[in-house]
């Protein structure tokens, strides 16, 4: 039996853990950084030890001071959430070596997953598919002779990266030596590992990802796909289940494939498996996220299946109450990952105090955040403030009842994404489900109205909007702060 859960995290992702182990009548350790003393998931936690430092290396990203508070408060488990410290092995061997429970993967499935050439080349041992690249980590020289084998266009990826950090888009040979210099350099800041290496450039992909679960008696099940398309830079800024692109026959394919990824990598507990799929609907083993997704309540809310309750079940050593022909989808979800950007301002990162809030409610509506009136945001650790996912019983209503819930949201003090998404649920190409992984880039960039019909008019406007941005922030008070990208006659051109 678990008793008493540390979660070694922060904000929205903290307090969903909270509530799931308050759910299962297991109590909670929260740990804070000294900016994050009055944070929501401190107030939820039944218990709440600081980490001291502001930074995340001084706080969240401190093994040692955590081992240190999981065995002073007597917790009997560490849960990592998502990013920080979730997918080093190091740690899960720690927490293990101290003997407290890990809820999450084997070290040994960490340490596989975390480097991208190792998991590539298991997954083609396998007969897995996998995107046109190279195996392991390479030298520059050894790295531009394999671009001229490849062909362009490719991607250099950092070995051991993730969330689009150490990834450089090369279209000839000629640009391939200032991608290196730069990948390298953020690959070292990001992950402490300069190792690069070449993937080919899928064109026009849509970025299709499968929820696992695996418990330790060898039984794995899928939950069904998410379509993760919709990015800007590599970074995900709208899902859905399921996906507009699929249908059954492709589900089974590569359901089937990612669970049979799941079984070469002995992985327990939730995880996911990322593909890229091409126009004809060939697709490619992409990584594997051997943790907790941000997206997965969209996979929670077509399912019915709470994957943050049966992770705490996998680690008590239960075995899955479920087996795949009994997964049932119902309805669609959609989730916007709303973050405390300026999307006027290139989306630079937006800090100050949240001075009024108001959440959306009603049928279908579920919001999952950290946020309440008077909380400080800081510029120390990732934008991502909230989590809004809206359910209906088709693709259709999901989105009206999401331009709903946009709308209802007032989050006052800090500039979000929110307005970004209106626009996005605006889009006759994301209504019709006709996008790519390119699509927010060319389509909807602030900066490149020229890629959309119509684009003196959309240029005019976006004139007006900056011209008139600092009387807007002088004005803004609660009530006012959904800023509308609108044209005379009607919406933006598409």
């Amino acid at each position: 039996m678990l008793n008493k859960v540390l979660i070694a995290n922060r904000g929205e992702i903290a307090v969903r853990i909270i509530r799931a182990c308050h759910d299962l009548g297991v109590r909670t350790v929260a740990v804070f950084s000294d900016v994050d003393r009055g944070a929501l998931h401190v107030r939820y936690a039944d218990h709440a030890y600081p980490l001291g430092g502001a930074a995340a290396v001084d706080s969240y990203l401190r093994v040692d001071r955590i081992l240190q508070i999981a065995l002073q408060a007597g917790a009997d488990a560490i849960h990592p959430g998502y990013g920080f410290l979730a997918e080093r092995s190091d740690f899960a061997q720690a927490v293990l070596d101290a003997g407290m429970v890990w809820i999450g993967p084997p070290p040994a499935a960490l340490g596989l997953t975390g480097n991208k050439t190792s998991a590539r080349s298991r997954m083609q041992a396998a007969g897995v598919p996998v995107i046109p690249g190279t195996d392991e980590p390479l030298t520059d020289q050894e790295l531009l002779k394999a671009a001229g084998r490849l062909g362009f266009p490719l991607l250099v990826k950092a070995a051991a990266g993730g969330g689009g950090k150490g990834m450089r888009v090369v279209d000839s040979l000629e640009g391939m030596p200032g991608a290196l210099a730069s990948a390298r350099r953020e690959a070292q800041s990001a992950f402490g590992d300069d190792s690069l290496y070449l993937e080919k450039r899928i064109e026009r992909a849509r970025h299709i990802e499968f929820q696992l679960l695996a418990d330790q008696h060898g039984n794995i099940v899928h939950l069904g796909e998410r379509e993760c398309s919709l990015q800007r830079r590599h970074q995900k800024l709208l899902e859905e289940s399921p996906s507009p692109f699929m249908d059954d026959e492709l589900r089974a394919q590569m359901g089937g494939i990612a669970i049979q990824a799941a079984r070469v990598l002995g992985y327990v507990s939730a995880g996911t498996v990322e593909f890229l799929v091409d126009q004809e609907r060939r697709f490619f083993f992409l990584e594997m996220n051997p943790r907790l997704q941000v997206e997965h309540p969209v996979t929670e809310w077509v399912t019915g299946i709470d994957i943050v309750k049966e992770q705490l079940r996998i680690a008590r050593g239960r075995k899955l109450p479920i087996a795949q022909d009994d997964v049932q989808f119902n309805g669609w979800a959609i989730e916007c990952r709303i973050n405390a950007e300026d999307p006027f301002d290139g989306f630079v990162p937006s800090i100050g105090r949240v001075s009024a809030l108001t959440l959306p409610t009603g049928p279908g509506v579920r919001v999952d955040s950290g946020l309440y009136e008077g909380l400080e945001i800081t510029p120390y650790y990732d934008s991502l403030i909230s989590k809004l996912i809206c359910w209906g019983e088709t693709r259709g209503q999901a989105i009206l009842r999401m331009r709903r819930a946009l709308e209802e949201y007032r989050i006052m003090g800090i500039k979000t994404t929110i307005p970004f998404h209106q626009r996005i649920l605006d889009s006759h190409r994301f209504m019709g489900g006709q996008f790519d992984t390119t699509f927010v880039d060319e389509r909807l960039s602030l900066h490149s109205p020229e890629m959309d019909p119509g684009g003196a008019q959309v240029a005019a406007v976006l004139a007006t909007l900056i011209a008139h941005r600092q009387q807007r922030r002088r004005i803004e008070e609660p009530g006012s702060n959904r800023w509308r990208w609108s044209r005379p006659g009607g919406g933006w051109p598409q």
